[in-house]
């Protein structure tokens, strides 16, 4: 669930415009949105790869802050766009992770991020970590995981979504109503065979 706080003083476009003159300034961004990343990008890959692949999103975040758009003055998206990037490139290791899960039915990340159990309507609940649905995420097209797992577990809008992954809005809530299709399908599988 997306955490309620109150609004930083200086706005993340700030940040990076300040650290384009002072590098070391890029480090309060770093400390604003590494914590949130790096659950989401556990998650994704599991522990054993998450830590390169969140440093690697901010390594990613400084060389092209240049090119961010300071009118948008929140960097939340943008930095889960370039995880998201960062993440196709390690595809491989996020199904293995999955199957893992699949296995073992342990989430790497429940114990250090509390509970994030939301209803299945309109997110993967905690549910969707168990050994069951762990093969319906693997099995999913990439651009269904994408979507998915980023309302689910990065508590993304369906609008934020579409801007990480640079896609319309209604591309955005297709393919989050098919992946639904496909996970409420599984889980009624599941139910009738053990029911």
């Amino acid at each position: 669930m997306r955490q309620t706080s109150e609004r930083p003083a200086v706005d993340d476009s700030d940040v990076i415009d300040r650290s384009l003159r002072d590098p070391s300034a890029f480090a309060e961004l770093f400390e604003r949105h590494v914590g949130e990343i790096g659950r989401y990008v556990t998650r994704r890959v599991g522990p054993g790869v998450a830590e390169d692949i969140v440093g690697e999103t901010f390594l990613v975040a400084f060389r092209r802050r240049a090119a961010y758009d300071r009118s948008r003055t929140n960097a939340r998206p943008w930095l889960y766009g370039i995880a998201t990037n960062v993440i196709r490139r390690h595809r491989r290791d996020e199904v293995r992770a999955l199957k893992a899960l699949q296995r073992t039915g342990a989430d790497p990340v429940l114990a250090d991020a509390g509970s994030f159990a939301d209803q299945v309507d309109g997110r993967v609940s905690a549910s969707a970590t168990s050994r069951a649905l762990a093969p319906v995420l693997a099995g999913l097209d990439a651009g269904q995981r994408d979507v998915l797992l980023l309302t689910a577990w990065a508590d993304l809008t369906l609008d934020e979504v579409a801007e990480v992954l640079g896609i319309p809005p209604g591309t955005a809530r297709s393919r989050l109503n098919r992946a639904r299709t496909k996970i409420r399908s599984a889980l009624e599988k599941k139910e009738n065979r053990h029911g």
